[in-house]
Parts: structure tokens; sequence; C-alpha cells
């Protein structure tokens, strides 16, 4: 499932646990070694909510065999309600932290920074490559790693909003934001899938919304990057006219999400 980074009230255990079972794991899969120590998920939502950061949304991939039901990958949003970026324009922006862990052995625990943007409802993750992630190991996991965890996240924030801004000031001509949008179909398509289609470069840079309408970078960005998030455009192939899918799967979500803001990091002026 896509990730809902627009969800404006918290989860409870029970609303998670209807999301996302392998959350609640009592115990590891057999099939991790000796030196594993199995650390619940949901100690984590404990020790987040103690610092403040509340889950907004739950997702889990679905197991590929029994061996990993009730073990596999999923990730967790939390967000803090007195974190809140206010932008001189009215854009305001939440920041989140989302966490994705496993129970069988493959997968630390990984904090990745994320923002919700209240204009238009939207989700992006932040690029690692720029700011980072955290990965906490099962062994010798305790509160105080968490919360230094979170303070190293928060501490990246002020780049965040340094990056926002640097977008805003960067304004695209019509040439560079057609080559940004070009650019960005490769985040979700190949290059051979891409010479398979036709896409209309125009109409993925047509705004949805007049808070949008900008020249500028963000502006621009948020545009594209929610199209292409949500699957908002039609493509030819074949000769048929068709509606792009909208990314389910959360682990694809972050992965164009980290790609597009790198991307559009390049841009800036």
């Amino acid at each position: 499932m896509m990730i809902d980074l627009e969800s404006k009230t918290y989860l409870t255990k029970e609303n998670i646990k209807n999301l996302a079972p392998s959350v609640f794991s009592s115990k590891p899969s057999n099939e991790v070694s000796k030196h594993y120590v199995h650390i619940p998920t949901e100690r984590v939502i404990d020790d987040m909510e103690v610092l403040g950061w509340k889950v907004a949304d739950a997702k889990e991939v679905n197991a590929r065999t029994n061996g990993t039901r009730g073990f596999q990958k999923h990730l967790l949003v939390f967000r803090n309600d007195e974190i809140v970026i206010n932008g001189g324009d009215g854009d305001t922006v939440f920041p989140q932290i989302l966490l994705t862990n496993s129970h069988d052995g493959k997968n630390a625990f990984t904090f990745t920074a994320g923002l919700f943007r209240l204009i238009c409802s939207n989700g992006l993750v932040i690029s690692t490559q720029e700011f980072g992630s955290v990965k906490v190991r099962h062994m010798g996991y305790n509160f105080e790693k968490i919360q230094e965890t979170i303070k190293e996240i928060v501490a990246q924030l002020p780049l965040t909003v340094e990056s926002m801004n640097k977008m805003k000031a960067t304004e695209l001509n019509q040439e560079k934001a057609l080559d940004f949008a070009r650019k960005a179909l490769n985040t979700r398509f190949s290059d051979k899938e891409l010479s398979r289609i036709e896409i209309d470069i125009m109409e993925l840079l047509n705004p949805v919304r007049k808070e949008d309408e900008g020249k500028d970078l963000w502006s621009i960005f948020n545009v594209v990057q929610e199209k292409i998030i949500e699957g908002d455009f039609e493509y030819q192939a074949a000769g048929k006219s068709r509606k792009a899918r909208e990314i389910k799967n959360f682990k694809q979500d972050i992965n164009v999400n980290e790609k597009l803001f790198d991307l559009a990091l390049e841009y800036v002026s």
C-alpha cells in the first residue's frame, strides 16, 4: 500500500495491528541467526511516543512465503504536532519520521526523514543522499539510542528548510522545467519502459491546484512528484491511451520519492 502521509489523526495500536500485524510480532522468524536479538517494533512505538512522536500511518509488505508471514518488512510514519515548518507564503510542512523494520533478521531499524505538505496533502521522503538515514541494529537497542537517533534527525531539519527555501528561490524556464519532468519519469520507469510509451510532458507539469501555479522549483517539484506517485497522468502504449497506476508499494514509494528529491536538488541555483 502507498504511504498515507496526509492522515491528520493518529493511530491506536489496534488500528496499527489491523494495518500491519507484523509490527506486533512477539518473536522473530525461525530463520534468524543465534546472535539476533528480537526487539518488537511495538517497543519503538512506545519509546517514540515518550519523545512526542505518534504513529500517523502503518503498512507492511506482502509475505512471499509462509516462513516470513508475520515477520515481514513493515513501515510506520511518525509525526510530532509540536514540530511544524511554517513557510512565509502559507505553505505549511510537517516533518515526519519513517521507520522501517522486519522480524526476519534481514533489516535493521531504519529511520528516514519525510515531509507532509499541507497545501496539497502530498508527502515526500527527503533524499538519503542529502540528509542521510539512520540505522539501529537489533543488538544493543535501548531508549537512549532511539533518543539519540531522533535528535540526530531533528537536528537535520534546518537543512530541510534551507533546501526548501533554495527550491522556492530557483525559477525554472520552460526548457528546464521540461527537462526536470522528463528526468523525473526515470525515477518510476526504466529507459526500456519509456521507449515503449509516450507521455505528454506538459501535462505532467500542469498544476492540479492554484497554489502550485508557480515557476519556482519547489512548486514544479511538488506538481511532478504528486503526479508520478499518484499516477495522475496518462500515456500512450501500443496506440492506446492508458492512465498510470498509483504507486501502492511503500518500498517503491520511498525509493521514487528519494530519487525525485535528489533530482530536484540538482536544479537548485
